[in-house]
């Protein structure tokens, strides 16, 4: 059967994430969190001193870009794959909310998007692939067969986040996860480069009053009327 590439981007903590692994997952087809590689990149600029509150030296970090790897390793036992920063594992590190206060800065600055766009392009070169992001219907596949766009209230995504942080045992309150879901909004529809935007030939999701299996129902039909459309 003919593969497509399938492009889910929208706002933060709208579950595109949750949905993209389980859509792969029916599909047989590759899953790419984009998001996840903007993270392991906050993650390095973090561990090295190269971004805080209120001092991001981005000329440094686009320096040390060359002696980043970001790789991804399935894990049988969890059913997904695991996000590797130069050799480490890092996937729970890159899920603080420490990391999502910076994520957004990091993401703007143009050669940081340059490189990691370069390598998801190749990660779905060979079509079967979804990948979940914010520019990935728009910049890194804007000739995928299917695009979605997520989107939710902020309250709503904010109080989703703020369970999946205390389920993993963070210390964090309600207030400063919707102030966090509401920069990075801010941040990714207004930067200069690639800002958050949802393409023309793109499917609008809200997914404000969806149970996870009313949305992974929705778009996974949406998904196979595309794939038997192509063949």
């Amino acid at each position: 059967m003919h593969k497509i590439t399938i492009a889910i981007d929208g706002f933060s903590s709208t579950g595109k994430s949750t949905v993209a692994k389980r859509l792969a997952k029916a599909l047989g087809y590759v899953y790419v969190d984009s998001g996840a590689m903007y993270r392991a990149v906050t993650f390095y600029a973090m561990q090295n001193g190269l971004i805080e509150t209120n001092c991001f030296d981005k000329e440094q970090l686009i320096e040390q870009l060359d002696n980043i790897q970001i790789n991804f390793k399935f894990n049988d036992d969890l059913g997904f794959a695991e996000v590797y920063l130069n050799g480490e594992n890092v996937e729970k590190n890159i899920r603080t909310l420490q990391v999502s206060q910076f994520v957004s800065q990091v993401a703007t600055v143009s050669e940081v998007r340059e490189q990691l766009v370069l390598q998801q392009q190749n990660f779905g070169k060979h079509k079967g692939v979804v990948m979940d992001g914010r520019d990935i219907g728009t910049v890194v596949f804007p000739d995928a067969e299917l695009k979605l766009f997520m989107t939710a209230s902020a309250e709503k995504r904010a109080l989703r986040r703020y369970d999946e942080l205390l389920e993993r045992g963070d210390d964090v309150s309600y207030e400063d996860v919707l102030t966090n879901v509401q920069t990075r909004d801010h941040i990714d529809s207004t930067r200069e480069d690639s800002p958050l935007s949802m393409a023309k030939d793109a499917i609008k999701v809200d997914n404000s009053n969806l149970t996870l299996d009313e949305q992974f129902e929705l778009i996974y039909k949406l998904a196979l009327n595309k794939i038997n459309e192509c063949n």
